[in-house]
């Protein structure tokens, strides 16, 4: 959402000097935050260097953060908004990585504690992994924020692969119609090759492609495969 905050956040991450605050200590990938100082101010953030990725047997080496890159312009780009505003860098203290807006909420509240009310509204969500083909979609990657209880979602750095690799704990709406909202920015997908070719490969962008197409045509939320592991692991 291009808002003046929006933008100046934006601004701050892409041209700011930041500087490791402290490190994330769960997760399997090296995760750091950070102050990022531009125009006189302070933000914090989150960075992702390349370098403290795991291998893994079957996404290429060295690509998490981008993925992650490439999942925030896509929230953009679907006018869903639920991705914390996040770019990538090339000058980090670890060299190449992402840089995400870092946002404050309850650690304590998740997917299996939300509402119901809370979990009525997860419909975006379930619709941005079908599309970007989540492959670790973990109860706790989808917060409200402190201040504005508004929904957003993060690690994406394992999504948009060729392959069907949907994991995810939000399987509420299988079956159900899609809203006719989240389906029209779809009717754009051939626009998106230029948008993400500095982020993801030919083939990934092809396969998102034809995940759009088939949420166009479906206009229904899939069911959970039932010839191998949907949930992942762990879920929280």
């Amino acid at each position: 959402m291009k808002t003046p905050a929006t933008e100046t956040i934006k601004s701050a991450l892409q041209l700011g000097q930041y500087n490791l605050k402290g490190q994330f200590m769960l997760g399997s990938n090296y995760t750091f935050l950070v102050d990022v100082h531009h125009e006189g101010k302070t933000y914090q953030a989150v960075y992702k260097p390349c370098k403290g990725e795991q291998p893994l047997w079957d996404f290429p080496d060295n690509t998490l953060a981008q993925r992650e890159v490439a999942a925030y312009l896509l929230s953009e780009q679907l006018s869903l908004h639920i991705v914390p505003v996040t770019v990538l860098r090339e000058d980090g203290p670890h060299g190449r990585g992402s840089l995400q807006q870092y946002l404050e909420y309850d650690i304590e509240y998740h997917y299996f504690n939300f509402t119901n009310d809370d979990k009525n509204l997860l419909k975006p969500i379930m619709f941005f992994d079908v599309l970007i083909n989540n492959a670790d979609r973990k109860g706790s990657h989808i917060f409200f924020e402190n201040d504005t209880h508004k929904l957003y979602a993060i690690d994406h750095g394992v999504c948009f692969h060729e392959e069907n690799k949907l994991r995810t704990v939000i399987w509420d709406f299988a079956g159900q119609e899609i809203p006719s909202e989240l389906l029209a920015p779809l009717s754009q997908a051939d626009s998106w090759p230029g948008l993400f070719e500095s982020y993801l490969s030919p083939n990934e962008v092809a396969a998102l492609q034809r995940r759009a197409k088939r949420l166009s045509t479906s206009k229904v939320f899939p069911q959970a495969p039932r010839d191998r592991r949907a949930f992942p692991y762990p879920p929280l």
